[in-house]
Order: structure tokens, then C-alpha cells, then sequence
């Protein structure tokens, strides 16, 4: 039987994230501090896998938070379609209470099933879906990769979790996402199905040192 194990990650804090401020594809912020010291925990912990690749998104954030395992000369391709979904005139901008609400809305809408629904300027869930299955297939064409790291975004890392597992897209956000949190998949090439082994797993992630926890405040 033929598998591929499949270790995927969210990308460590940043600014934006530290801050609110609506981070998408449009947005190539780098780790902060917290999220520098995230990337070195993960890379602690997970330094004794031997995967045979790492994939990151085209945004610096997913390929500093893996930087430890590129360091080791892992093979590294980086894909467009595990962007951030892009959050149009709504990114780069600290939410108030209107932004909050008109996103509730968006998601809202989605909830519904209206999957075609976008901020202005923005990108849907069935937009970048259409670039997450190239994405997936490109990183299921290779079989001698028997293991493999994927780190990418919060909102993409649910849609790419519906893919895989064959679930509606409506139900994306029972998949939750911290920064630097894992999920482990296994795919079976037979069945040409994905199940999954960790869910939002953050065991890796010690407790902030004490100067770090002032700057991770708001």
C-alpha cells in the first residue's frame, strides 16, 4: 500500500496577526518575535522527521516558519496555491466594527453555502479552491515523497482541509487554525483518500517566556 504522510501547519505570528490587522494574499508580512520563537519550537519537536520535502506558500511568513528545516537542505517548492485567500480592500486595515460586521456577513454567507460570495475585491472559497486542487495535485503526482511539510495559511488551511477530506466547504471553519498549529494527515494512493491523525495539535508550542508574552499582547 502506498501513502504519503502529510504534516501541515499554519504560519507563526505576525504583526498583523499580533494586532488585528486583516493579513491576506496581498499581505507579505515576515514572523515577529512570538513567531519566530513558534517556528523554532515546531522545528524542535519535528527536527527528527525525515521528510522528504517541504511546501510553502509564495508569502515569506510560511517559508520563515520553516526556515530551520530549509536550513538542514530540505527540498523547498514553493506553491501559489497555498496563498492566503485574498481579503480585498479589507487587507492591510486594522478591523472596526464595521469591518467585524461585514465579515460576519461574508462568512455568514458562506456558512449558507453562497461559496461564491467575496469581499470587494477579494477572492471566494470557490476561487482559491480551483487553485488549491492544482496545488494538491502537484503535491500527491510525486509518490517517492513518502513524507512531507506544508506550511500556509488560517482561512486557505480550511478550505485545503475540506478538500482533502471531502468535506463542504460550508463546514470550513470547524476546522480552527493558531498559529503554528499542526495537522497530520495520512493519504492512501489506493483509496485516493486523506484521513486525518492530528487535529490543531499546539502540544509542540511550549509557554511563551515572559518577555515574550508582553509583546504577543494586542
Amino acid at each position: 500500500m502506498s501513502q504519503k504522510k502529510i504534516y501541515l501547519i499554519r504560519h507563526g505570528q505576525t504583526e498583523y496577526n499580533r494586532r488585528g490587522v486583516v493579513q491576506g494574499s496581498g499581505i507579505d508580512a515576515p514572523l515577529n518575535e512570538v513567531g519566530q520563537f513558534q517556528a523554532e519550537a515546531f522545528y524542535r519537536a519535528y527536527r527528527h522527521i525525515d521528510f522528504d520535502r517541504v511546501y510553502t506558500s509564495v508569502l515569506q511568513r510560511t517559508v520563515q516558519s520553516v526556515q530551520h528545516f530549509l536550513d538542514a537542505k530540505l527540498p523547498h517548492t514553493q506553491l501559489a496555491g497555498l496563498n492566503e485567500i485574498n481579503w480585498g480592500i479589507k487587507e492591510g486595515k486594522v478591523a472596526n466594527s464595521e469591518d467585524h460586521a461585514h465579515y460576519a456577513a461574508v462568512v455568514k454567507a458562506w456558512r449558507q453555502g453562497n461559496l461564491d460570495e467575496a469581499i470587494e475585491g477579494g477572492e471566494s472559497p470557490l476561487a482559491l479552491l480551483e487553485k488549491q486542487k492544482k496545488a494538491l495535485a502537484e503535491i500527491l503526482s510525486t509518490q517517492e515523497e513518502e513524507t512531507i511539510l506544508i506550511c500556509m495559511h488560517g482561512r486557505a488551511m480550511r478550505i485545503f482541509l475540506c478538500l482533502m477530506l471531502e468535506r463542504d466547504l460550508r463546514h470550513m471553519d470547524d476546522f480552527p487554525h493558531a498559529n503554528l498549529c499542526l495537522y497530520l494527515l495520512q493519504y492512501d494512493y489506493d483509496s485516493g483518500k486523506f484521513y486525518l491523525e492530528l487535529f490543531n495539535d499546539q502540544s509542540h508550542l511550549p509557554e511563551l517566556p515572559p518577555r515574550l508574552k508582553e509583546k504577543a499582547k494586542p
